[in-house]
Protein backbone atom coordinates (compact mmCIF):
# COMPACT_ATOMS: atom_id res chain seq x y z
CA UNK A 1 0.00 0.00 0.00
CA UNK A 2 1.49 3.38 -1.30
CA UNK A 3 1.04 6.18 0.69
CA UNK A 4 -0.55 9.21 0.10
CA UNK A 5 2.15 11.56 -0.66
CA UNK A 6 3.43 8.76 -3.04
CA UNK A 7 0.02 8.43 -4.34
CA UNK A 8 -0.88 11.86 -5.10
CA UNK A 9 2.70 12.11 -7.16
CA UNK A 10 0.79 9.65 -9.37
CA UNK A 11 -2.78 10.15 -9.37
CA UNK A 12 -3.82 12.71 -12.32
CA UNK A 13 -4.25 16.45 -11.26
CA UNK A 14 -7.14 16.78 -12.67
CA UNK A 15 -6.42 18.59 -15.90
CA UNK A 16 -10.39 20.01 -17.33
CA UNK A 17 -11.68 18.59 -20.36
CA UNK A 18 -12.31 20.46 -23.51
CA UNK A 19 -16.25 19.77 -23.52
CA UNK A 20 -18.56 21.19 -21.30
CA UNK A 21 -21.25 19.08 -20.21
CA UNK A 22 -24.40 19.72 -21.94
CA UNK A 23 -27.82 20.10 -20.33
CA UNK A 24 -29.81 17.39 -22.40
CA UNK A 25 -27.76 14.66 -24.36
CA UNK A 26 -28.78 13.24 -27.12
CA UNK A 27 -30.57 9.88 -27.45
CA UNK A 28 -26.98 7.77 -28.63
CA UNK A 29 -24.58 10.53 -26.62
CA UNK A 30 -22.03 8.67 -25.22
CA UNK A 31 -22.20 9.53 -20.89
CA UNK A 32 -19.01 10.27 -19.12
CA UNK A 33 -19.65 9.62 -15.37
CA UNK A 34 -17.49 10.78 -12.14
CA UNK A 35 -17.92 9.08 -8.92
CA UNK A 36 -17.40 11.08 -5.69
CA UNK A 37 -16.90 7.90 -3.00
CA UNK A 38 -16.21 4.48 -4.44
CA UNK A 39 -16.90 2.42 -1.28
CA UNK A 40 -18.79 -0.67 -0.68
CA UNK A 41 -22.03 1.12 -2.07
CA UNK A 42 -20.52 3.28 -4.33
CA UNK A 43 -18.55 0.50 -6.39
CA UNK A 44 -21.98 -1.27 -6.62
CA UNK A 45 -23.79 1.93 -8.79
CA UNK A 46 -20.76 2.35 -10.67
CA UNK A 47 -20.84 -1.04 -12.01
CA UNK A 48 -24.39 -0.45 -11.57
CA UNK A 49 -23.77 2.66 -14.08
CA UNK A 50 -21.31 1.16 -16.64
CA UNK A 51 -23.77 -2.52 -16.89
CA UNK A 52 -25.77 0.41 -18.95
CA UNK A 53 -25.06 0.85 -22.94
CA UNK A 54 -23.08 3.72 -23.81
CA UNK A 55 -21.47 4.81 -20.46
CA UNK A 56 -18.15 5.16 -19.44
CA UNK A 57 -15.96 6.16 -15.91
CA UNK A 58 -14.15 9.03 -16.89
CA UNK A 59 -13.19 9.69 -13.12
CA UNK A 60 -13.65 8.84 -9.30
CA UNK A 61 -12.41 10.93 -6.51
CA UNK A 62 -11.78 9.36 -2.35
CA UNK A 63 -9.96 10.31 0.45
CA UNK A 64 -8.66 6.77 0.76
CA UNK A 65 -5.77 5.38 -1.24
CA UNK A 66 -6.74 2.23 -1.52
CA UNK A 67 -10.34 3.07 -2.77
CA UNK A 68 -8.61 4.55 -5.86
CA UNK A 69 -6.47 1.26 -6.62
CA UNK A 70 -9.62 -0.77 -6.26
CA UNK A 71 -11.83 1.67 -8.66
CA UNK A 72 -9.07 0.58 -11.06
CA UNK A 73 -10.21 -2.13 -11.76
CA UNK A 74 -13.62 -1.67 -12.69
CA UNK A 75 -12.68 1.30 -14.70
CA UNK A 76 -8.87 1.27 -15.78
CA UNK A 77 -9.28 4.13 -17.65
CA UNK A 78 -10.11 6.50 -14.85
CA UNK A 79 -8.37 8.87 -13.46
CA UNK A 80 -8.12 9.30 -9.93
CA UNK A 81 -8.08 12.03 -7.12
CA UNK A 82 -7.62 12.57 -3.68
CA UNK A 83 -9.42 15.85 -3.94
CA UNK A 84 -13.26 15.85 -5.72
CA UNK A 85 -12.68 19.56 -6.23
CA UNK A 86 -10.17 17.94 -9.47
CA UNK A 87 -12.71 15.71 -10.31
CA UNK A 88 -15.14 18.30 -11.16
CA UNK A 89 -12.65 20.33 -12.96
CA UNK A 90 -12.90 17.83 -15.95
CA UNK A 91 -15.42 19.85 -18.46
CA UNK A 92 -15.59 16.09 -19.86
CA UNK A 93 -17.67 14.93 -17.30
CA UNK A 94 -21.11 14.67 -17.79
CA UNK A 95 -22.40 13.56 -14.73
CA UNK A 96 -21.13 12.23 -11.10
CA UNK A 97 -22.47 9.90 -8.84
CA UNK A 98 -21.92 10.46 -4.88
CA UNK A 99 -22.19 7.77 -2.71
CA UNK A 100 -19.84 9.31 0.63
CA UNK A 101 -20.67 9.32 4.39
CA UNK A 102 -24.06 11.38 4.63
CA UNK A 103 -22.34 14.58 6.49
CA UNK A 104 -21.05 15.32 2.97
CA UNK A 105 -23.70 14.58 1.15
CA UNK A 106 -24.39 18.37 0.89
CA UNK A 107 -21.05 19.54 0.10
CA UNK A 108 -20.68 17.02 -2.80
CA UNK A 109 -23.73 17.86 -4.16
CA UNK A 110 -23.67 21.53 -4.11
CA UNK A 111 -19.98 21.58 -5.91
CA UNK A 112 -21.16 19.09 -8.52
CA UNK A 113 -24.36 21.07 -9.52
CA UNK A 114 -22.22 24.16 -9.25
CA UNK A 115 -19.78 22.63 -11.84
CA UNK A 116 -22.37 21.65 -14.42
CA UNK A 117 -22.65 17.89 -13.74
CA UNK A 118 -25.85 16.13 -13.56
CA UNK A 119 -26.47 14.23 -9.96
CA UNK A 120 -27.25 10.79 -9.06
CA UNK A 121 -26.90 11.32 -5.22
CA UNK A 122 -27.25 8.11 -2.74
CA UNK A 123 -29.43 8.36 0.44
CA UNK A 124 -30.21 9.46 2.27
CA UNK A 125 -30.03 13.16 0.48
CA UNK A 126 -29.48 15.13 2.80
CA UNK A 127 -28.24 14.93 6.53
CA UNK A 128 -29.76 18.34 8.02
CA UNK A 129 -32.69 20.62 7.44
CA UNK A 130 -29.53 23.28 6.82
CA UNK A 131 -28.18 20.82 4.21
CA UNK A 132 -31.33 20.12 2.39
CA UNK A 133 -32.24 24.03 2.06
CA UNK A 134 -28.89 24.58 0.57
CA UNK A 135 -28.87 21.48 -1.63
CA UNK A 136 -32.37 22.86 -2.75
CA UNK A 137 -31.05 26.09 -3.91
CA UNK A 138 -28.15 24.46 -5.43
CA UNK A 139 -30.82 22.65 -7.45
CA UNK A 140 -32.69 25.57 -8.12
CA UNK A 141 -29.81 27.41 -9.81
CA UNK A 142 -28.61 24.37 -11.83
CA UNK A 143 -32.05 24.44 -13.58
CA UNK A 144 -32.01 21.74 -16.33
CA UNK A 145 -30.01 19.29 -14.59
CA UNK A 146 -30.71 15.74 -13.68
CA UNK A 147 -31.30 15.20 -10.11
CA UNK A 148 -32.00 11.63 -8.84
CA UNK A 149 -31.79 10.38 -5.66
CA UNK A 150 -30.89 6.75 -4.89
CA UNK A 151 -34.04 5.47 -3.68
CA UNK A 152 -34.08 2.50 -5.88
CA UNK A 153 -37.80 0.78 -5.16
CA UNK A 154 -38.81 4.04 -6.98
CA UNK A 155 -37.93 2.01 -10.17
CA UNK A 156 -38.98 -1.39 -9.30
CA UNK A 157 -42.05 -2.87 -11.04
CA UNK A 158 -44.21 -2.21 -7.49
CA UNK A 159 -44.75 1.16 -8.11
CA UNK A 160 -46.76 0.78 -10.38
CA UNK A 161 -48.54 -2.18 -8.89
CA UNK A 162 -49.31 -0.11 -6.11
CA UNK A 163 -50.96 2.83 -7.99
CA UNK A 164 -53.28 0.24 -9.64
CA UNK A 165 -54.18 -0.93 -6.03
CA UNK A 166 -54.23 2.43 -4.90
CA UNK A 167 -58.01 3.37 -5.75
CA UNK A 168 -60.93 4.67 -3.79
CA UNK A 169 -62.83 1.08 -4.40
CA UNK A 170 -60.24 -0.71 -3.88
CA UNK A 171 -58.72 0.92 -0.57
CA UNK A 172 -61.31 3.22 0.76
CA UNK A 173 -59.33 6.19 3.14
CA UNK A 174 -55.78 4.60 4.08
CA UNK A 175 -55.38 5.65 7.69
CA UNK A 176 -52.44 4.12 8.41
CA UNK A 177 -49.12 2.38 7.55
CA UNK A 178 -47.33 -0.05 9.59
CA UNK A 179 -43.43 -0.70 8.28
CA UNK A 180 -40.81 -3.26 9.78
CA UNK A 181 -36.88 -3.82 9.00
CA UNK A 182 -34.86 -6.07 10.57
CA UNK A 183 -31.94 -8.22 10.57
CA UNK A 184 -29.76 -10.40 11.87
CA UNK A 185 -26.33 -12.03 12.43
CA UNK A 186 -24.09 -14.39 14.02
CA UNK A 187 -23.00 -13.69 17.32
CA UNK A 188 -19.95 -11.69 17.18
CA UNK A 189 -20.04 -10.04 14.15
CA UNK A 190 -22.41 -6.73 15.00
CA UNK A 191 -24.36 -5.16 11.87
CA UNK A 192 -22.80 -2.56 9.97
CA UNK A 193 -19.13 -3.54 11.71
CA UNK A 194 -15.98 -3.56 9.09
CA UNK A 195 -12.82 -4.59 10.07
CA UNK A 196 -9.92 -1.63 10.49
CA UNK A 197 -7.12 -3.07 8.23
CA UNK A 198 -3.28 -1.68 8.77
CA UNK A 199 -3.31 0.66 6.24
CA UNK A 200 -6.02 3.04 7.45
CA UNK A 201 -3.27 5.85 8.43
CA UNK A 202 -3.17 9.33 8.57
CA UNK A 203 -0.92 9.04 5.36
CA UNK A 204 -3.52 7.12 3.30
CA UNK A 205 -7.09 8.96 4.39
CA UNK A 206 -7.27 12.70 3.75
CA UNK A 207 -9.02 13.04 7.25
CA UNK A 208 -9.81 16.66 7.30
CA UNK A 209 -11.73 15.63 3.91
CA UNK A 210 -13.56 13.27 5.70
CA UNK A 211 -14.38 14.94 8.74
CA UNK A 212 -15.92 17.93 6.08
CA UNK A 213 -18.00 20.41 8.60
CA UNK A 214 -18.57 17.93 11.13
CA UNK A 215 -16.69 18.27 14.63
CA UNK A 216 -13.20 18.05 15.12
CA UNK A 217 -11.86 14.97 15.77
CA UNK A 218 -8.14 13.19 16.18
CA UNK A 219 -7.50 11.06 13.24
CA UNK A 220 -9.57 7.81 14.21
CA UNK A 221 -9.64 4.88 11.67
CA UNK A 222 -12.50 3.17 13.52
CA UNK A 223 -14.52 6.20 12.67
CA UNK A 224 -13.44 6.63 9.30
CA UNK A 225 -14.51 3.15 8.52
CA UNK A 226 -17.55 2.52 10.62
CA UNK A 227 -18.72 5.58 10.21
CA UNK A 228 -22.23 4.62 10.00
CA UNK A 229 -22.07 4.03 13.86
CA UNK A 230 -21.59 7.80 14.71
CA UNK A 231 -23.75 10.54 14.65
CA UNK A 232 -21.51 13.30 13.61
CA UNK A 233 -21.42 11.57 10.00
CA UNK A 234 -24.63 9.23 10.13
CA UNK A 235 -28.73 9.10 11.00
CA UNK A 236 -28.26 5.50 11.88
CA UNK A 237 -30.82 3.16 10.47
CA UNK A 238 -33.95 5.95 10.29
CA UNK A 239 -30.93 7.03 7.14
CA UNK A 240 -30.06 3.57 6.13
CA UNK A 241 -33.33 1.83 5.37
CA UNK A 242 -36.52 4.05 6.74
CA UNK A 243 -35.64 6.05 4.17
CA UNK A 244 -36.08 3.55 1.20
CA UNK A 245 -39.50 2.67 3.02
CA UNK A 246 -40.78 5.76 3.54
CA UNK A 247 -39.51 7.11 -0.07
CA UNK A 248 -41.37 4.35 -1.48
CA UNK A 249 -45.16 5.40 -0.01
CA UNK A 250 -44.27 9.05 -0.39
CA UNK A 251 -44.50 8.43 -4.16
CA UNK A 252 -46.90 5.80 -4.55
CA UNK A 253 -49.25 8.49 -2.27
CA UNK A 254 -47.97 11.56 -2.21
CA UNK A 255 -47.71 12.05 1.18
CA UNK A 256 -46.14 15.61 2.10
CA UNK A 257 -43.15 16.46 5.69
CA UNK A 258 -44.59 14.86 8.85
CA UNK A 259 -46.84 17.27 10.83
CA UNK A 260 -45.01 15.59 13.75
CA UNK A 261 -42.71 12.54 14.14
CA UNK A 262 -41.60 10.60 17.66
CA UNK A 263 -38.82 8.14 17.87
CA UNK A 264 -38.19 5.79 20.50
CA UNK A 265 -35.36 2.75 21.29
CA UNK A 266 -31.66 2.42 22.24
CA UNK A 267 -28.35 0.17 21.77
CA UNK A 268 -29.88 -2.97 23.35
CA UNK A 269 -27.72 -5.31 21.64
CA UNK A 270 -25.01 -4.23 20.23
CA UNK A 271 -22.04 -2.31 23.24
CA UNK A 272 -19.53 -1.96 20.87
CA UNK A 273 -18.97 1.78 20.86
CA UNK A 274 -21.94 3.02 18.44
CA UNK A 275 -24.11 5.87 19.32
CA UNK A 276 -27.05 4.87 16.87
CA UNK A 277 -29.68 2.78 18.01
CA UNK A 278 -29.52 -1.06 17.13
CA UNK A 279 -33.26 -1.22 18.37
CA UNK A 280 -36.36 1.78 17.30
CA UNK A 281 -39.55 2.33 16.55
CA UNK A 282 -40.25 5.73 14.78
CA UNK A 283 -44.07 7.19 14.48
CA UNK A 284 -44.89 9.89 12.06
CA UNK A 285 -48.28 11.97 11.56
CA UNK A 286 -48.93 12.94 8.57
CA UNK A 287 -51.53 15.86 7.81
CA UNK A 288 -53.00 13.53 4.83
CA UNK A 289 -54.29 11.79 8.13
CA UNK A 290 -51.95 8.72 7.76
CA UNK A 291 -50.30 7.54 10.44
CA UNK A 292 -46.55 5.57 9.37
CA UNK A 293 -44.95 3.42 12.01
CA UNK A 294 -41.96 2.01 11.28
CA UNK A 295 -40.02 -0.30 14.11
CA UNK A 296 -36.60 -1.67 13.15
CA UNK A 297 -34.02 -4.31 15.18
CA UNK A 298 -30.92 -6.12 14.39
CA UNK A 299 -31.09 -8.84 16.98
CA UNK A 300 -33.94 -11.07 14.97
CA UNK A 301 -35.55 -11.16 11.09
CA UNK A 302 -38.40 -12.97 12.00
CA UNK A 303 -40.27 -9.76 10.92
CA UNK A 304 -38.24 -9.13 7.89
CA UNK A 305 -38.58 -5.88 5.62
CA UNK A 306 -42.31 -5.43 4.96
CA UNK A 307 -45.10 -2.42 4.83
CA UNK A 308 -48.90 -2.48 5.21
CA UNK A 309 -50.86 -0.34 3.86
CA UNK A 310 -54.35 0.12 5.55
CA UNK A 311 -57.71 1.22 4.41
CA UNK A 312 -60.92 0.74 5.39
CA UNK A 313 -62.10 -0.94 2.15
CA UNK A 314 -58.68 -3.07 1.55
CA UNK A 315 -55.00 -3.37 2.78
CA UNK A 316 -51.61 -3.61 0.39
CA UNK A 317 -48.75 -5.08 1.88
CA UNK A 318 -45.60 -5.26 0.37
CA UNK A 319 -42.04 -6.99 0.68
CA UNK A 320 -40.21 -9.26 -1.92
CA UNK A 321 -43.78 -8.84 -3.55
CA UNK A 322 -46.45 -6.93 -3.56
CA UNK A 323 -50.44 -7.87 -3.58
CA UNK A 324 -53.69 -6.48 -2.47
CA UNK A 325 -56.37 -8.31 -0.05
CA UNK A 326 -60.11 -6.79 0.67
CA UNK A 327 -61.84 -6.07 3.78
CA UNK A 328 -64.06 -8.47 3.38
CA UNK A 329 -66.37 -6.29 5.89
CA UNK A 330 -67.08 -3.94 3.25
CA UNK A 331 -65.80 -5.64 0.09
CA UNK A 332 -67.50 -8.92 0.46
CA UNK A 333 -67.08 -9.20 -3.90
CA UNK A 334 -63.61 -8.27 -3.83
CA UNK A 335 -60.40 -10.51 -4.47
CA UNK A 336 -56.44 -10.54 -3.85
CA UNK A 337 -54.75 -9.29 -6.59
CA UNK A 338 -50.74 -9.65 -6.62
CA UNK A 339 -48.85 -7.38 -8.08
CA UNK A 340 -47.84 -8.39 -11.89
CA UNK A 341 -45.31 -5.29 -13.26
CA UNK A 342 -41.55 -6.77 -13.74
CA UNK A 343 -38.38 -5.38 -12.17
CA UNK A 344 -35.66 -4.85 -14.76
CA UNK A 345 -32.13 -4.48 -13.76
CA UNK A 346 -30.28 -1.95 -13.12
CA UNK A 347 -33.61 -0.09 -13.23
CA UNK A 348 -32.95 2.94 -10.88
CA UNK A 349 -29.58 4.17 -12.95
CA UNK A 350 -31.11 3.13 -16.09
CA UNK A 351 -33.49 6.08 -15.03
CA UNK A 352 -31.00 8.38 -14.20
CA UNK A 353 -29.32 8.20 -17.50
CA UNK A 354 -32.38 8.35 -19.59
CA UNK A 355 -33.58 11.38 -18.32
CA UNK A 356 -30.10 12.92 -18.69
CA UNK A 357 -30.60 12.31 -22.36
CA UNK A 358 -33.81 13.22 -22.38
CA UNK A 359 -34.69 15.94 -19.89
CA UNK A 360 -37.74 14.18 -17.94
CA UNK A 361 -38.44 14.11 -14.71
CA UNK A 362 -36.19 10.98 -12.87
CA UNK A 363 -37.98 8.20 -10.90
CA UNK A 364 -36.82 9.63 -7.54
CA UNK A 365 -37.04 13.72 -7.70
CA UNK A 366 -35.14 16.28 -5.88
CA UNK A 367 -38.25 17.33 -3.99
CA UNK A 368 -39.17 13.78 -2.65
CA UNK A 369 -35.82 13.14 -1.54
CA UNK A 370 -35.81 16.72 0.30
CA UNK A 371 -39.35 15.40 1.98
CA UNK A 372 -37.65 11.89 2.72
CA UNK A 373 -34.27 13.61 4.36
CA UNK A 374 -36.77 16.42 6.51
CA UNK A 375 -38.69 12.83 7.59
CA UNK A 376 -35.93 11.02 8.75
CA UNK A 377 -34.03 14.32 10.63
CA UNK A 378 -37.17 14.71 12.63
CA UNK A 379 -37.34 11.18 13.83
CA UNK A 380 -33.20 11.29 14.75
CA UNK A 381 -33.81 14.23 16.31
CA UNK A 382 -36.89 12.80 18.33
CA UNK A 383 -34.30 9.95 19.66
CA UNK A 384 -31.35 12.70 20.26
CA UNK A 385 -33.78 15.03 22.24
CA UNK A 386 -36.49 12.74 23.99
CA UNK A 387 -39.46 14.50 22.91
CA UNK A 388 -41.60 14.53 20.02
CA UNK A 389 -40.88 17.23 17.11
CA UNK A 390 -42.79 19.01 15.17
CA UNK A 391 -42.33 20.48 11.28
CA UNK A 392 -42.98 24.33 11.18
CA UNK A 393 -43.85 24.32 7.44
CA UNK A 394 -44.21 28.25 6.83
CA UNK A 395 -40.33 28.66 8.76
CA UNK A 396 -39.11 24.98 7.13
CA UNK A 397 -38.04 24.05 10.45
CA UNK A 398 -37.94 21.55 13.22
CA UNK A 399 -39.62 22.63 16.20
Amino acid sequence: MQSRRVFMSKVATGLAGTLAASTVLGANDRIRLGIIGPGARGTEILREALACENVECAGAADVYTKRLEDVKKIAPDAKTYLDYRHLLEDKSIDAVLISTPQHLHCEHFVASLEAGKHVYQEKTMAFTVEHAKKMRAAWQRAGKRTVEIGHQWLSSGQIPDAASFLKPELMGKITAIHAHMYRNTPHGKPQWARPVYPDMTAENIVWKSFLGEAPAHDFDANRYINWRYFWDYSGGNVYENLCHQLAFWYKALGLKIPKAVTMTGGIYLWKDGREVPDTMNVSMEHEEEILFTWDSGFGNDQLKVTEDALGDNGSISRSQQIRYTPQKVNRPDGNEMMGVTRSMPRAHMQNFLDCIRSGQEPNCPFDLGFRVSIACRMAVESYRQQRAMRWDAAREEIV
